[in-house]
């Protein structure tokens, strides 16, 4: 018979996307609220010595203190495994202390890490400033050629790392082929699935041990809060989860019942995004002040069959890059677009309602080196564009109006 009280399990992979998004990972009080409580609660209370005793060893289950058991953090946990199709989950203070929460959790001084110039700023300077510091080298290699990820692999390789799509160009990661490499050699293979979320792609079916969010983009979808989750085998999450219980970059509770509930829209969400954008990165394709377009939804892109197989739609993150004669020139037609937008916000996150425009090179890979944007194809005339859900004539007639600028 079915608990009325609580709903079905996270753990029903037999039920829809978007059922689960709704339904998974709740759990009810005894007063049987329908929309699930938010704990705000440091610690719990145990019935006796011996309960508080248990609980500390693991000897039974159970709310110890909210640095690393709280139920609001579980439900999100919990929905957000389902999602991805992945045994455990464990949910961060934000997206880059789920990227440093992986590290601290599965490498050591002398191992190696293989990872790609096509990505966020701040990940790059994660490894190059603290990776490095404590002895774990990064070497880099094209996102897209899963030959120069084999070629790169050493004895001491104990880490693949990639986002796909990349930030902010749009490249695409063959998961599939690199996954065999990975597993070919031992590695463990962690896939940034940030862009897309699961609603669109699934990087653990295509062969990734390990699936890394900021939460605080798509996954809660209305700029609200910071957050981060990886998801994985529970062999592969354990070691993570230590690193989350003993460190403290942990998750909160208020944050973790905003980010569970913003999944129950991400699929509808996702979907209203990549219309939207597709459509948008149409229209800029034939602007005459327009050098190139990167969408993954594009036949022009240059990973676009390969996009089309890995993920259901292109997303919501469309790049351009503005003519100009020279770096200053392209910088300046980049700067006078974006000062002349009116609906768009001027930020630097994404994954919001609000359509989002961006100056990469300045601002969110600004502190790397000149050689490395370089390297990354990050130049002065490109532009970012996180779609929003803005009426999509509002958007283009403020884009065209910038671009007249």
């Amino acid at each position: 018979m079915t608990n009325k009280k609580n709903p079905p399990s996270a753990s029903r992979r037999d039920l829809g996307f978007a059922t689960r998004a709704i339904r998974g990972g709740t759990q009810r009080s005894d007063f049987g609220e329908h929309s699930e409580a938010v704990y705000l609660t440091s610690s719990f209370v145990f019935d006796d010595a011996q309960q508080a005793a248990d609980r500390f060893q693991n000897r039974e289950p159970g709310m110890v203190y909210s640095r690393f058991s709280n139920p609001s953090v579980q439900m999100f946990e919990e929905r957000l495994a389902s999602l991805e199709n992945a045994e455990r989950c464990v949910a961060t203070s934000s997206g880059m202390s789920a990227i440093l929460s992986t590290c601290l959790g599965l490498l050591k001084a002398g191992d190696h890490v293989v990872s790609t110039p096509s990505l966020f700023g701040a990940t790059v300077q994660l490894f190059e400033n603290t990776l490095r510091k404590f002895g774990v080298p990064v070497d880099y290699v094209p996102l897209t050629d899963p030959q120069a990820w084999a070629k790169a692999v050493t004895p001491a390789t104990k880490l693949f790392y990639l986002e796909t799509p990349s930030n902010p160009l749009t490249e695409i990661a063959d998961i599939a082929a690199i996954s065999a490499v990975a597993r070919k050699h031992g590695i463990t293979l962690v896939v940034d699935n940030c862009f897309c979320t699961p609603a669109l792609q699934q990087p653990l079916a295509l062969g990734a041990d390990l699936v890394l969010h900021s939460a605080t983009k798509y996954l809660d979808g209305q700029g609200r809060v910071l957050g981060g989750a990886v998801a994985g085998r529970s062999e592969l999450i354990e070691p993570i989860f230590q690193v989350v219980r003993t460190c403290g970059p942990s998750l909160s509770p208020f944050n973790a019942w905003v980010l569970h509930k913003g999944l129950e829209t991400l699929d509808l969400r996702m979907r209203a995004h990549s219309t939207s954008a597709l459509a948008l990165a149409s229209w800029l394709e034939q602007h005459p002040r327009v050098a190139r377009v990167l969408y993954p939804g594009l036949a022009s892109h240059p990973q676009h069959a390969l996009a089309m197989r890995q993920q259901s739609a292109g997303g919501a993150i469309v790049s351009f890059e503005l003519k100009g004669t020279n770096p200053t020139e392209q910088r300046q037609r980049a700067f006078s677009l974006i000062n002349a937008v009116q609906i768009m916000s001027v930020t630097g996150n994404l994954g919001d309602t609000r359509t989002i425009i961006t100056h990469p090179a300045s601002t969110t890979h600004g502190r790397i080196s000149p050689q490395a944007r370089e390297q990354a194809g990050i130049r002065e005339g490109l532009v970012r564009i996180a779609v929003g859900l803005e009426d999509l004539e509002d958007l283009r007639a403020d884009l065209d109006a910038g671009l007249a600028a």
